[in-house]
């Protein structure tokens, strides 16, 4: 089964980034810096650079929906967003929310908004506010959707620049605590074939929807204090490792990822086999068990050591992107 048998055509929506980015170069004023393709905008404020990123939970939503459990999907989305931001150097500042939805029960917002204040507050963010929408009929009953809004700040001496990532570079993992928030549409349609929610599976030593509900890992406490000597960050969301490590490599510079040093987490193994999902479709969909890539000079590896940081590659000439061997 591939991920555009359960409704994602990766393919399509990489080709309808490309276009929109074309508009986007369009608008750019002269206070800003064109950086289509990072993790986050960027808005040159003089010394500073503010950074946004803005992305919702997807599908995840569709969990919390089906176990009427709702307080983690807030913590996802400020986590997700923080990690974004975190790519440039940036700490984040404040945190917005949109919530959309037709008919839902008060408790279940009352659920969401308590996810949310709870990851700020362990992230030091200020939650300044928000959008509720009701939107009659256009949601299923019970259905919403949830969208984070973050903006940060780095000083320009501390923005990572990826440009000055070279071959010989070593390619850390941080690992994640599960799926995080992507590939649901097709680990929802692989696992509930077989299982409900309730259904304890023992290689994961818990229950499916304890499983899928995994609280998004956020990395900044790990990688805030190292800043100085990472060279690169990339967030492995959709599009796995080969659209998202692709991303911040400059020009003849590939990356090569050593998929043998470290075991993927039994979910994606149970995915894989269940759903006979090819494993170049399984890295691209899934982060298989490391949330964050991290490319750093070779004689800076050590600094990483405290964190239990995996050794998962390196930053090689070419320009082939990003080689799974």
């Amino acid at each position: 089964m591939l991920y555009k048998d359960a409704g994602v055509d990766i393919d399509v929506l990489n080709a309808i980034r490309k276009r929109i980015g074309k508009h986007i170069s369009k608008t750019f004023a002269s206070e800003s810096k064109q950086t289509f393709g990072l993790f986050g905008g960027v808005y040159d404020m003089g010394d500073d650079y503010f950074i946004s990123s803005v992305d919702s939970v997807g599908t995840k939503i569709l969990v919390a929906c089906g176990t009427g459990k709702h307080t983690t999907v807030g913590q996802d989305i400020v986590n997700h967003c923080v990690n974004d931001i975190l790519t440039t150097g940036a700490l984040p500042l404040f945190f917005m929310d949109y919530i959309g939805f037709s008919d839902l029960e008060k408790k279940v917002l009352i659920q969401i908004v308590k996810g949310l204040a709870n990851a700020c507050r362990k992230e030091n963010i200020a939650l300044i506010g928000g959008e509720t929408a009701m939107l009659t009929r256009f949601y299923p009953k019970g259905i919403y959707d949830l969208v984070g809004f973050i903006v940060g700040k780095v000083n320009k001496r501390n923005f990572i620049d990826t440009s000055k990532i070279t071959a010989g570079d070593i390619i850390l993992g941080l690992k994640s605590s599960g799926l995080h928030t992507n590939g649901y549409s097709l680990a929802r349609k692989v696992l509930l074939r077989k299982y409900t929610f309730s259904s304890f599976i023992p290689e994961l030593k818990c229950t499916i929807e304890e499983e899928l509900l995994k609280v998004h890992r956020p990395y900044r406490k790990y990688l805030e204090p190292r800043l100085t000597y990472i060279k690169g960050l990339a967030h492995i969301t959709g599009g796995g490792f080969y659209d998202n490590i692709k991303r911040i490599l400059p020009p003849r510079c590939s990356a090569i990822i050593r998929k043998k040093a470290w075991r993927p987490l039994p979910v994606f193994t149970l995915i894989q086999n269940l759903g006979k999902v090819p494993e170049e479709e399984m890295y691209r969909v899934f982060n298989m068990g490391i949330g964050m890539a991290v490319i750093v000079d070779k004689k800076d590896v050590k600094q990483f050591k405290s964190i239990r940081a995996v050794t998962i590659g390196e930053i090689a000439e070419g320009d082939f992107g990003v080689k799974i061997e």
